[in-house]
């Protein structure tokens, strides 16, 4: 991906695009995919970066939800779990199966849980990953050693899917652009433009050049998540908010916490949530919580009793109890739920997705989560075909490979994610030397992957490249603060930046990631 190619497509004014997305998170990106594979001319833009908000900060799963299970939500676990199985399927490099234990401490654990999951499995049919079983003692503490052994009885294991966000993300972006679409982040939409009282286009600004933009579009699909109020009211000063916010805190640890390979997952917390323990990129991730919030940041912070909250959690079934000091980063999302029920707790809201069309035809597309991102932009094109008249064709991403597409990828290979771009970055590696060096010892990134980041993935700030073409920040806040200024560095040269440049970017990132550390 090129910006200055991408956006010298906004230079012809009087063009019209077909569908204008708004917003490059999971939803937005992948409506793009889905607009662009089906032919029509597709506009995405978002005023930050590609997955800089909600859509980089998730649990890392790909699965069913066993929540929504216990809820009795049949159809969103069976839609979820058809899509994870897609997903698998289309993305190979970038999501794999993850064994998961449920530890059992009372006597009736064992049967009750056990007998949710082999519904869970039923459910998933052809497209199972594998099926549950029980597992004596002595099994689950081989699975994960550093599980809490006193009065531990056993557990169940099952399966579901886990994956990088941000770098499926960015994977979503590449293959809309291979499919024809034009995606430009740093450009933020200011207002809706309209005639004869419907929505005809937006006004937009770069954020770098500073230069503003007349778009004209036949339909505008609003993909912002928890900031959908805010298009739907430059639409409709008086519309009702449709967006619940709910704040979900994640902290990392080193992967001793947990030993082994699999996952934990603990059905019940007080709040009523279920709580993770993954195995990601050789840490482990903990999360996660459920705060109600009433105003939408763009860069939400975890709350004091949110890490309590988890560090105190995750104690009760480790043998090893984390503190403060373990906490390698710590880092917030804001879940785009839909109101239902005003009285409703966050915990309980539904993640299925919803579509509204307003009478100036602007349709949103709300809800939903990372795992069934395909599906919610399939329902939302064959609607934007619809109030654009435009020609309906066929949705053809159910078996689309995203770019990058490779099979019996090596999860243990730090270019994994790269799938067959793998080989250009070895190529890269061996024409410099330079860039077969890490960017810090304690992260497992190249120097090469930064200006891969820079030259095809669109990276244009050191946060974009630290926290999301690579997951630094999130890995490990300490070690990306301290690898910084040396890739602050590299960008300027492939850039052609000055020395204030790199010196003003370091500075900003590292009071960005000192954000992500316990004081």
């Amino acid at each position: 991906m090129d910006r200055q190619q991408m956006i010298s497509r906004l230079s012809n004014t009087s063009h019209i695009w077909d569908m204008i997305i708004i917003g490059g998170g999971a939803t937005g990106l992948g409506t793009a995919v889905d607009a662009s594979a089906r032919g029509y001319g597709t506009l995405l833009l978002e005023r930050a970066d590609f997955c800089q908000e909600t859509s980089s900060r998730s649990t890392k799963l790909v699965h069913g939800g066993v929540r929504y299970l216990q809820q009795g939500n049949i159809s969103l676990v069976l839609e979820a779990l058809r899509e994870r199985g897609l997903l698998l399927r289309n993305a190979p490099h970038l999501v794999h199966n993850q064994a998961f234990v449920v530890p059992n401490y009372k006597w009736w654990e064992g049967p009750f849980y056990g007998a949710g999951l082999k519904v869970y499995d039923m459910l998933a049919g052809k497209l199972g990953l594998g099926k549950s079983t029980w597992l004596s003692r002595e099994e689950t503490l081989r699975r994960i050693p550093a599980l809490e052994a006193e009065g531990l009885r056993g557990g169940v294991i099952y399966h579901d899917g886990q994956f990088d966000d941000a770098r499926l993300g960015i994977t979503l972006a590449l293959t809309a652009a291979d499919q024809g679409a034009t995606l430009l982040n740093y450009l933020e939409v200011l207002g809706l433009m309209k005639q004869d009282k419907m929505v005809c286009g937006v006004m937009a600004k770069d954020q770098f050049s500073g230069k503003e933009y007349e778009i004209r579009g036949k339909v505008v699909i609003n993909a912002t998540g928890v900031f959908t109020d805010r298009v739907i009211r430059w639409d409709d000063t008086s519309a009702v908010p449709l967006i619940a916010p709910s704040q979900g805190v994640h902290i990392v640890l080193d992967k001793e916490f947990l030993g082994g390979d699999s996952a934990v997952m603990v059905p019940h917390t007080d709040d009523g949530r279920v709580l993770f323990a993954v195995p990601w990129l050789d840490k482990v991730v903990i999360g996660t919580t459920d705060t109600p919030v009433s105003i939408p940041k763009s860069s939400p912070r975890p709350l004091p009793g949110e890490i309590d909250f988890l560090l105190n959690h995750v104690s009760r079934y480790l043998a090893r109890h984390p503190g403060p000091a373990d906490v390698k980063s710590m880092f917030a999302g804001l879940r785009p739920l839909v109101k239902t029920n005003k009285d409703q707790q966050t915990a309980s809201l539904s993640r299925d997705h919803f579509l509204f069309i307003s009478s100036s035809g602007l349709l949103t597309i709300a809800g939903g989560k990372w795992t069934t991102y395909r599906k919610m932009a399939q329902d939302a094109v064959d609607q934007a075909a619809l109030i654009a008249g435009l020609e309906k064709y066929p949705c053809p991403t159910e078996q689309l490979h995203v770019h990058g597409w490779q099979e019996d990828s090596d999860f243990l290979d730090p270019l994994h994610a790269y799938g067959s771009d793998t080989a250009e970055l070895r190529q890269l590696m061996t024409i410099n030397p330079l860039l077969a060096e890490k960017i810090h010892p304690d992260l497992p990134y190249f120097k090469a992957s930064i200006i891969w980041a820079i030259r095809r993935e669109m990276a244009l700030t050191l946060e974009d490249v630290l926290s999301r073409r690579t997951r630094a920040l999130l890995l490990d806040a300490r070690a990306a603060i301290a690898s910084a200024a040396g890739t602050a560095r590299l960008m300027a040269a492939e850039l052609g930046r000055e020395k204030n440049w790199e010196l003003q970017e370091t500075e900003t990132f590292t009071a960005l990631a000192r954000t992500y550390l316990m004081e």
